[in-house]
């Protein structure tokens, strides 16, 4: 208990002991002491009741209680309504999704199950737009997904290249290393997306084609930079390059286009927690033929992420094991809700909020302490915006502030933008009103932290 919430319940028992005489002052001695005790050890409070107002039926707390102007103006830490998460990930799970694990499992054998999971396997497959691709589904996170990527359609000691645009560039290349692949670096600023003639020269001068192959994020959620991958394909076949093109699209599937087959996307991987409205847990990735056939020669060890096994026709190989069935029963409602609402609608959403959110931080911007990461707007995502805080100024506290205050929760800078920026997500299952709340939310915020900042960003 807070020290002040103790001197809360003190004060009502003092007023209490005053009111009903000495009955009550039993009960007000034993409960200070408990009070006082909770205060420091975090012992349970137990008020005993008094023979003899058990014998009149007089309750404990019986009689008129009034508190003092000082009591009843402290803050209490009780938060009414539902907390505005505005994360990049895990995003807003809608209640139909919730609603749809509130079930019994199934007998994993059972054609019930084997039919969910083959529905949702054959309906990824249009959210990565692709119809020659195979698609799987893991138990686990995008990093589990990066790592099927690499295991399945790599050797040891293949080079790799791999764009800087943020975090999970890099997270992703480590990863590689750790699997004994050798990555290569284009390095980048952190505020602006794949540099496509950068790639060219580079490719085009591979002459021997040992880059096995190339790596971009379509949405760095710390940057919130979003890369063109039309573009990087086609310098990749200006190139004239062999090398497999893999797309981390964890952030951007579903909230951004990403046109597997089109583009030409050998490799692309994504995740439950975000644009997909579902609990974190699932992974997944897709794969086209022409890496399909590369896994047949690749050599990194991959038992459990073998797209092989979990091609056999018994279901059980699907998961490598037992289905992860509840979050497959939320998987299967949230592609429900995407395709009733359909792909282009999703974008476009996605596309008009995320401009309502850039709209409102240019006008904080105007007093010119903050200002957007991403610096071009074709790249800036409409999975996530990073906002930039002067040196000055502590971008930590305007989450806290959020967070204790407002009951809103943002994301943190991450990396070199730890602790300088922080992050509004944007993708999933929101609207207006929504987006209308998160810029109102971090606008008093701004205020509460004495950080200057234009107003006005909810009619921008």
């Amino acid at each position: 208990m807070d020290p002040g919430h103790a001197e809360y319940a003190i004060d009502a028992i003092g007023l209490q002991q005053r009111n009903n005489g000495a009955s009550a002052g039993f009960i007000g001695r034993h409960a200070r002491d408990c009070i006082l005790r909770y205060t420091h050890t975090h012992e349970p409070i137990r008020v005993p009741v008094s023979p003899s107002q058990t014998r009149t039926g007089r309750r404990p707390y019986g009689g008129r209680t009034r508190f003092s102007d000082r009591t009843m103006n402290r803050p209490m830490s009780i938060k009414r309504g539902r907390n505005f998460l505005l994360s990049p990930g895990p995003t807003n799970i809608p209640d139909r999704v919730l609603r749809a694990m509130q079930r019994p499992a199934i007998e994993l054998h059972s054609d019930e199950l084997i039919g969910l999971a083959r529905s949702c396997l054959d309906d990824l497959k249009p959210i990565f737009r692709t119809r020659e691709g195979k698609t799987f589904i893991y138990a686990a996170n995008g990093h589990g997904a990066w790592e099927a990527a690499l295991s399945n359609s790599l050797s040891p000691g293949d080079r790799v290249l791999v764009f800087e645009t943020g975090v999970f560039g890099e997270a992703w290349a480590g990863m590689g290393q750790s699997r004994g692949l050798a990555p290569e670096f284009i390095s980048g600023d952190w505020r602006h997306g794949i540099d496509a003639q950068v790639l060219e020269d580079r490719l085009r001068g591979d002459k021997k084609h040992a880059l096995k192959a190339i790596l971009m994020v379509q949405t760095d959620t710390a940057t919130g930079i979003t890369s063109d991958v039309a573009v990087v394909r086609q310098a990749i076949d200006n190139a004239a390059h062999p090398a497999l093109f893999m797309v981390d699209a964890v952030a951007s599937l579903a909230a951004t286009d990403l046109r597997m087959d089109e583009w030409k996307v050998d490799v692309a991987v994504g995740a439950s927690q975000k644009a997909l409205m579902s609990p974190p847990g699932l992974a997944f990735v897709a794969a086209s033929p022409k890496a399909l056939e590369c896994a047949q020669k690749a050599t990194l060890p991959r038992h459990y992420w073998d797209w092989a096994r979990r091609l056999d026709p018994e279901a059980y190989m699907w998961f490598c094991g037992t289905a992860p069935e509840h979050l497959l029963f939320a998987l299967r409602e949230a592609i429900n809700m995407i395709q009733e609402e359909g792909l282009e609608n999703i974008f476009r959403r996605h596309q008009r909020l995320a401009g309502a959110v850039r709209a409102g931080i240019n006008v904080w911007a105007e007093a010119g302490a903050l200002e957007l990461n991403a610096l071009v707007p074709r790249e800036q995502s409409n999975s996530v915006s990073t906002i930039r805080v002067d040196e000055r100024y502590n971008a930590t506290a305007i989450r806290e502030t959020c967070e204790k205050q407002l009951n809103t929760s943002l994301g943190g800078g991450l990396g070199r933008l730890s602790g300088k920026a922080f992050r509004i997500g944007h993708m999933g299952d929101i609207n207006e009103p929504m987006m209308l709340g998160a810029l109102g939310s971090v606008e008093l915020a701004l205020e509460i932290c004495g950080i200057p900042h234009g107003k006005g960003s909810v009619t921008a």
